[in-house]
């Protein structure tokens, strides 16, 4: 079996997030970035099941600039036998719907029995992209999955809603996407940090997908304007002479709260 995660770069979540007002992109320090957690969760999630079961090949996919090459290689340092960075300047403000072309695109040219994701990366929070790759594929998707079971040719897990949990599957190929309640990823001990430096990570372009990231014709979204958070101010504190319950509905009303 080939399980290929998708991982992503994010700027570290205990750091200050901020946009560019000129870009409208999130900041993103070199220095300050690292794996989202729940990507690596989703590494775990295949580096198990090739523990357990020989023959199983762990690839990681992603889509970022040329630095993210560090956290490819952090991939790979934890049992990823291989990696594809996808590098491209046409793709500096991708909406969603580009990077799921691209993704989709590169597990084509890579080869896949299961993708496994994150159910949604810490600075965009979008959640959808799982889905949309298992679209454009033509495959199976089981999205926000807490459990997941990996038993050829099937793939089940559990989704928890609020009334219930949900007990999924589907027949392979198929996209998968995990919850953070998935375990904790492995450490990258010294031997794989060494091992990592020899084993193949190949860098792809647009050009190399066949994508033109100018092309119009499909659905995109472009953002036209951004500007800064304005500062907090004081709220309005109302003092009880006897009339503070007309003073309250009378707010309430003023700002179409009730």
């Amino acid at each position: 079996m080939k399980i290929v995660v998708l991982m992503k770069e994010v700027p570290n979540t205990y750091g200050e997030r901020t946009l560019s007002l000129e870009t409208g992109l999130a900041e993103r320090a070199a220095s300050d970035n690292v794996l989202d957690e729940v990507t690596e969760r989703a590494m775990e999630v295949a580096l198990a099941y090739a523990d357990a079961h020989e023959g199983t090949q762990v690839h990681a996919l992603t889509v970022g600039p040329a630095g993210a090459t560090t956290s490819v290689r952090k991939c790979l340092a934890m049992g990823a036998e291989a990696a594809t960075h996808v590098v491209d300047d046409g793709l500096v403000g991708a909406d969603l719907g580009l990077t799921a072309e691209v993704l989709a695109a590169a597990l084509d040219r890579i080869g896949y029995d299961l993708v496994v994701a994150g159910n949604q990366s810490t600075d965009g929070m979008g959640g959808v992209l799982p889905a949309m790759v298992a679209e454009l594929l033509g495959v199976p998707h089981l999205t926000n999955l807490s459990e997941v079971t990996i038993a050829e040719p099937e793939i089940a897990g559990t989704r928890v809603s609020d009334d219930a949990d949900i007990q999924v599957s589907a027949t392979l190929p198929a996209v998968v996407s995990v919850t953070d309640a998935l375990p904790e990823a492995r450490f990258p001990n010294f031997k794989g940090i060494m091992a990592a430096k020899k084993k193949p990570l190949d860098v792809l372009s647009l050009d190399d997908l066949g994508i033109d990231a100018e092309d119009m014709t499909a659905s995109r979204t472009i953002l036209l304007s951004v500007a800064a958070r304005p500062p907090r101010t004081a709220g309005v504190k109302i003092t009880d002479s006897g009339d503070a319950g007309t003073q309250l509905a009378g707010f309430l009303a003023e700002n179409q709260l009730v």
